[in-house]
C-alpha cells in the first residue's frame, strides 16, 4: 500500500505543499532540524491518527498557528485501487476521514498503510522500562488485531477502576472488578505469549545474522503464573501455561491487604516482563552498547516480518536516522537483511553514504527549513 502523495498544512515546519512520493524507496537527505524526521512522522501521523513523537496534538501544529492537517493519498496493494486519509486539528478536536468518510475511531485505520517505524527511541525496547518492552509487543499485536485493542481498552479502563477502589476503600467493588480484570488480562497475556513465541522464530536468527552471536531469545514473564500441585522451580523461560480464572482470582484475592496498603493492584498484564537471554542466561546486561543497538533493529525487522507473515500484506518501512551508529559492515547487513516491504523511506545526514543503497528507481529529496528538492 504504497504512498502516492502527502500534503500539509501547518503541520510542524513542513511548508504548506504536496510531495510526490511515488517510489518504491524515498530518501530525505538534510541536516539535523530541517524536517525529515517530520515527514516521516506525518506519515504514521497519516497511518494511525497519532505521532510517534507525542501525543499531544497541539504540539504538531507550526509555531504561531492554531490547526493543521495532513492528507496522504495511497494505493491499495490488491485491488490496486487509490484512497485518501485525512486528518485535520483544530486547536481542540481531531477529525480523522478515509476516502471521504469520518471514521469515529482510530483502530478503523488498521491494516490502512501498515508502517513499521525505526527510530533511536527504539533503544528502550533493549534497555528501557519493563512497559516500554510491553509497549513494543502491544504495537506489534495492534497493527492488525483489533480484537487486541478492544481487550487492551477494556483492561486499562477497569485497571484504572480497581485502583481507585482501591484508593478510596470500596471494598464492596472489588469482587466485580476483579472478574473483569482476569478475564481481559488473561485474554493480553494469552495473545502476547503468541505473539512473543513467533517472534522468537524470527528475531533470534535475524540477530545472528546481523551481530554474529547465536542463541538470543525474547524471553516473557507473565505475572499471572500457573499454579500445579508441586510447583517446579521457574526457568528463565517462564511457565509454559495459561492459568484459570480461578486460579487468578484467588492469587489477587490473597494480596489484597497489600494492595490495600499500596492503593494499587499488584499483579496482572500491567506488570508482566519481557527480557532477552542467550542460551538461558540474561544478556541484556552484559551486552556491548552496540549489540544493544542491534536488538533494537531485529526487533523491528521482525515486526515487519510478523506482520507479513499474520497478514499477508507488506508494510511501509518508516527509517528514521537509525544506521548513524553503525560500522559500515553492520549497515551494509542491516540494509541486506530488511524484509519485504510496499515502500521505504529513510532519513540521512548530507555526509552519509546513501548511494550505496539507492536503487534506479529510488527518489533522493534535500529537505531544508522544511522544504523540499528532489534529486534529478
Amino acid at each position: 500500500m504504497p504512498f502516492y502523495s502527502a500534503s500539509f498544512v501547518n503541520f510542524r515546519n513542513l511548508c504548506d505543499s504536496t510531495i510526490n512520493l511515488l517510489a518504491k524507496e524515498v530518501y530525505f537527505i538534510g541536516e539535523n532540524g530541517q524536517g525529515k524526521s517530520n515527514l516521516l512522522e506525518s506519515l504514521y501521523y497519516a497511518s494511525y491518527g497519532s505521532s510517534f513523537r507525542t501525543r499531544t496534538d497541539s504540539e504538531i501544529v507550526r509555531k504561531g498557528e492554531k490547526a493543521m492537517s495532513v492528507r496522504c493519498m495511497f494505493k491499495e496493494e490488491e485491488s490496486g485501487t487509490t484512497h485518501t486519509t485525512f486528518i485535520a486539528y483544530d486547536g481542540q478536536n481531531k477529525k480523522i476521514e478515509k476516502d471521504g468518510k469520518f471514521i469515529h475511531d482510530r483502530k478503523e485505520l488498521i491494516n490502512t498503510i501498515p508502517c513499521v517505524l525505526y527510530n533511536h527511541d527504539d533503544l528502550d525496547f533493549a534497555v528501557g522500562s519493563p512497559e516500554r518492552r510491553r509497549f513494543f509487543i502491544d504495537q506489534s499485536l495492534s497493527m492488525y488485531d483489533e480484537m487486541y485493542i478492544d481487550v487492551s481498552r477494556r483492561y486499562k479502563k477497569v485497571l484504572k477502576s480497581r485502583n481507585l477502589c482501591l484508593k478510596e476503600k470500596k471494598f464492596n467493588l472489588l469482587d466485580s472488578y476483579d472478574i473483569q480484570l482476569v478475564q481481559n488480562g488473561l485474554e493480553i497475556q494469552k495473545k502476547r505469549k503468541n505473539a512473543i513465541f513467533t517472534f522468537n522464530q524470527i528475531f533470534g536468527k535475524l540477530y545472528e545474522d546481523v551481530s554474529g552471536i547465536g542463541g538470543v531469545s525474547i524471553v516473557y514473564h507473565p505475572s499471572w503464573k500457573k499454579t500445579t500441585d508441586v510447583q517446579a522451580e521457574e526457568s528463565i523461560y517462564g511457565d509454559r501455561n495459561i492459568p484459570s480464572i480461578d486460579e487468578v482470582l484467588d492469587g489477587i484475592r490473597s494480596r489484597r491487604e497489600a494492595e490495600f496498603v499500596m492503593s494499587t493492584t499488584l499483579t496482572g498484564p500491567h506488570r508482566d516482563r519481557i527480557t532477552f537471554a542467550k542460551d538461558g542466561e540474561t544478556f541484556v546486561p552484559t551486552a556491548s552498547t552496540g549489540q544493544r543497538r542491534l536488538i533494537a533493529l531485529s526487533l523491528r525487522t521482525a515486526q515487519a516480518v510478523f506482520y507479513t507473515q499474520v497478514t499477508g500484506k507488506k508494510p511501509v518501512l518508516l527509517m528514521d536516522d537509525v544506521m548513524l551508529e553503525l560500522d559500515p559492515d553492520k549497515r551494509q547487513k542491516i540494509t541486506a537483511l530488511l524484509p519485504a516491504y510496499d515502500q521505504l523511506f529513510c532519513t540521512f545526514l548530507p555526509g552519509e553514504p546513501y548511494e550505496r543503497y539507492r536503487h534506479e528507481t529510488t527518489r533522493v529529496f534535500q529537505i531544508k527549513n522544511g522544504t523540499w528538492t528532489e534529486n534529478k
